[in-house]
């Protein structure tokens, strides 16, 4: 039973403990209380719209840890809620608030909450509601907002991770539009980031975020994670390949990382194969082992992706003008690849490299780096997806809710049987802090960009766009991976429509 009651009392606690007492502190006959999760701003330069993602995938898990609780026998409850009184004692002091609250929620037998939200995938801009959460049983107001904290930590990297990597393959495929093969820029994307995360499940989620606008990641977690919380028909969800790091590299010895390449090839004959090359000489890699092995490489049925791992990345990639001339850092790694391997003028009139030789950089980079990689490429007559990127902890882990100032918001309350609305407005902030206020609903614009209704009536929150998604312990609407995609895709083209038509009537 001890592992049993571990875990109900964890569930119990996933909150701050400020709020163990809001209970008590709301006014007498409370009845409900009606919540929002928004992004009120941003901090990225040029982004005003986020990529809504995660609230299914946390509902499944909350649903499935508070059934543990509702399916507690009478001394497993008595267990359970003795615990609770004792860590809340240890960390208050005295314990006054007690747990009778608790013993009620588990007597109605599930979680009375209602749940309306956006589709997953959806662009939201900023200051509108990804979806709004109440309590349907008065008995229990207050555990709309008793779950602020883990909705909140749950959900703002998700958000915020597929909304870093919209932005970046809109940048991508901007410049693959104008110079190279859109297809390929489903795996120029790559996730590299989990070890440099909050944790496995977290990058696990973050990644899965990625993937909605990519294809390619190491994170093998968010396979599973996809799996389990968007099932379906998800088609290709992820892809990688074979590829070394450098105790691989180091393993046999500088003397014999020459034959540890020969060996690859020999271990790989097909498929594409990434292979860490600046363990001590990238230079000598391009240069000399490359050469002594274009046999080998060019017959090979696939692609050697050569990665350096270290040093300024557009420089290594795109060739150092500071360099002395005639060196290879002068050319850099995508000029010496050329330059050995050949390559061959698509219809766009870029250079591409063989198909069989390839280059990806995984070290450090964020949309800027990617930015200027590309364009830097394109400038020398290469395409822009003559290199992978790999992005990592440095796009996704340096980022914090206040990425795009999310906060979740009560704005209604029913008290004795009569609605109230509530507004935090206040007077030493700027205005990013002022909340909405009142019941919310959210529909859209012709052009279909979405807006915020505050003081909704009932008739604006039955025709809305945040649709009932979860009501009383049962998650009512579901979409799998390629559902997420399809809706991002689809918004996507709304937002560039809209977006080309402010420049044309900014023009005139």
């Amino acid at each position: 039973m001890t592992a049993v009651v571990d875990r109900v009392v964890d569930t119990l606690m996933a909150t701050d403990a400020y709020k163990f007492d809001h209970r008590r502190q709301y006014p007498e006959g409370t009845e409900v209380v009606f919540s929002n999760l928004t992004a009120r701003g941003s901090r990225i330069p040029g982004v005003d719209v986020t990529v809504f993602f995660g609230l299914q995938a946390f509902l499944t898990q909350l649903t499935e840890r508070w059934d543990e609780f509702f399916n507690l026998d009478a001394a497993q409850l008595d267990a359970v809620l003795a615990e609770y009184d004792n860590e809340v004692t240890g960390l208050l002091g005295t314990n006054d608030i007690g747990s009778d609250h608790f013993r009620v929620l588990h007597a109605i037998g599930h979680l009375p909450l209602r749940v309306r939200a956006f589709r997953e995938g959806a662009l939201v801009p900023t200051r509108v509601p990804y979806f709004t959460i109440e309590n349907t049983d008065p008995r229990v107001f207050w555990l709309t907002n008793y779950l602020e904290t883990e909705l909140s930590a749950e959900l703002w990297q998700p958000i915020t991770s597929a909304t870093i990597a919209w932005r970046n393959r809109r940048l991508l495929d901007d410049r693959a539009a104008q110079s190279g093969d859109p297809a390929a820029v489903d795996y120029q994307g790559h996730d590299f980031s989990c070890r440099g995360m909050e944790g496995i499940i977290a990058g696990a989620a973050s990644s899965a975020g990625h993937l909605i606008s990519f294809r390619g990641t190491d994170t093998v977690r968010a396979v599973r994670y996809i799996k389990r919380f968007y099932p379906g028909d998800n088609g290709i969800v992820a892809g990688s390949c074979p590829a070394t790091e450098h105790s691989v590299m180091c393993a046999g010895g500088r003397g014999s990382e020459f034959e540890t390449f020969a060996r690859l090839l020999d271990l790989y004959p097909r498929g594409t194969l990434a292979v860490v090359s600046d363990t001590w000489d990238l230079w000598q890699v391009c240069t000399d082992f490359l050469p002594r092995l274009k046999d080998a490489i060019l017959s090979r049925d696939g692609k050697l992706v050569i990665r350096p791992d270290s040093g300024d990345p557009e420089l290594i990639l795109c060739g150092d003008p500071d360099a002395p001339e005639g060196t290879p850092a002068r050319r850099g790694v995508v000029g010496l690849l050329a330059d050995e391997f050949g390559i061959f003028v698509n219809d766009k009139g870029y250079q591409e490299l063989d198909p069989h030789i390839g280059a990806i950089y995984g070290d450090s980079i964020n949309y800027e780096r990617a930015e200027a990689i590309t364009a830097n490429l394109m400038r020398q007559g290469f395409a822009s997806t003559a290199v992978i990127l790999g992005y990592g902890s440095f796009t996704y882990q340096y980022q914090t809710r206040d990425t795009f100032k999310m906060a979740m918001k009560a704005t209604w309350v029913r008290i004795n049987g009569a609605g109230r609305d509530i507004l935090k407005d206040p007077v030493t902030d700027d205005g990013t802090k002022k909340s909405a206020t009142g019941r919310l609903a959210v529909r859209r614009t012709m052009c279909g960009r979405p807006y915020l209704i505050e003081h909704a009536d009932a008739d604006q929150e039955a025709d809305q766009e945040l649709r009932l998604v979860y009501e009383d312990g049962k998650l009512l609407r579901q979409c799998s991976f390629a559902d997420v995609r399809a809706t991002l895709a689809y918004e996507t083209e709304l937002y560039l429509r809209r977006t080309d038509a402010l420049a044309a009537e900014k023009a005139l």
